[in-house]
């Protein structure tokens, strides 16, 4: 997310965080745990007033201009945190409804409420496009004797139209910073809830199916346990790794190499990384290194190492690898 947090011409950023800074060193850090009120000012996401506006197009003639009117759209505009000026941020359709920064912060501040969980970071992307805040739960999850997992939630939000309203349940390995979704069949790992007029209700409703993210760790400890104890060969992985990534004899010359470099950065993952020392040779070891290549190592576009960085980080807050690794858990459970 380099590039991608939102910069103001005072030199300040639309970031917090709370104790530790963010690998893209911008925003504020804090020396203690955040509420909902220091997350939406620190990073300047209060008082928007994100609302919509009507759109018309202009005609260049000979005549003259002629201002015509565009009915089944409408433009999001917020109120900028530094000027105070009306910003345009995206064009939606006829039935957009806007989720404010507040709300947004307001249904976490309930989370926090009901599990002691505190705010972690706060933020705005792509100039106010895209906003986050992330919450951190106050029980560690430990797989084995010493693999430690933090349980975050975060929420993400659009005001342009890209995105509907996300909540998403995170389990975190500490040593590598590695988001590990996995689709557990009974408890409840993610929400949605698009931008309509219902959108208040549902986020409501969201509060109640979040009440099984305790579940939701209860199940995936479990499940890590059971993946610690299985053992994990390195064929085996590879078999994995070629039912996520199949090839065939028809594959171009390119891409074969490029099955070829993935496999290699696997195997090397499993096989020698650091972040799999305590757990090595096991199918948790093993589900380990596929996510972590797939968030933090796996190519990304970009003319730069800061472009690259930045594409990655952005891979883990908007969950791109999520199929990839809800498909990677359900082939290595037992």
């Amino acid at each position: 997310m380099a590039h991608e947090i939102e910069q103001f011409s005072d030199g300040t950023a639309a970031f917090v965080s709370a104790r530790e800074s963010a690998w893209h060193k911008l925003g504020t850090v804090t020396a203690e745990a955040l509420t909902a009120e220091d997350a939406m000012r620190l990073a300047a996401l209060d008082n928007w007033n994100v609302r919509l506006i009507g759109l018309h197009a202009t005609e260049l003639t000979a005549d003259g201009a002629t201002v015509l009117d565009v009915p089944n759209h409408r433009a999001t505009v917020r109120t900028h945190p530094r000027t105070g000026r009306p910003e345009t941020l995206g064009v939606v359709g006829p039935d957009y409804t806007p989720v404010q920064n507040e709300e947004h912060a307001e249904f976490l501040n309930f989370l926090a409420d009901e599990s002691g969980a505190h705010f972690e970071t706060a933020g705005s992307l792509r100039n106010g496009r895209q906003v986050f805040l992330t919450m951190k739960l106050p029980q560690t999850m430990t797989i084995g004797a010493s693999d430690n997992v933090d349980l975050y939630i975060a929420a993400f939000n659009s005001h342009d139209g890209s995105s509907a309203f996300r909540i998403v349940v995170t389990p975190v390995r500490v040593v590598c910073a590695n988001t590990l979704r996995a689709g557990l069949r009974s408890a409840k790992s993610s929400y949605t809830v698009r931008h309509t007029s219902g959108a208040r209700g549902r986020i409501a409703q969201a509060r109640q199916a979040l009440g099984l993210t305790f579940k939701y760790a209860e199940e995936f400890e479990k499940a890590a346990q059971r993946m610690l104890e299985a053992e994990m060969t390195t064929p085996m992985l590879r078999s994995v790794v070629e039912e996520l990534w199949p090839a065939t004899n028809e594959d171009s010359t390119r891409k074969k190499t490029n099955q070829a470099n993935r496999w290699n950065t696997i195997r090397n993952l499993f096989e020698q990384a650091d972040t799999q020392a305590g757990i090595r040779g096991t199918a948790w070891a093993g589900y380990n290194a596929i996510t972590e290549y797939a968030n933090h190592v796996a190519p990304a576009r970009g003319a730069s190492p800061d472009l690259k960085s930045a594409a990655r980080a952005e891979r883990v807050i908007t969950g791109t690898a999520d199929d990839l690794m809800e498909r990677a858990f359900h082939l290595i459970a037992v």
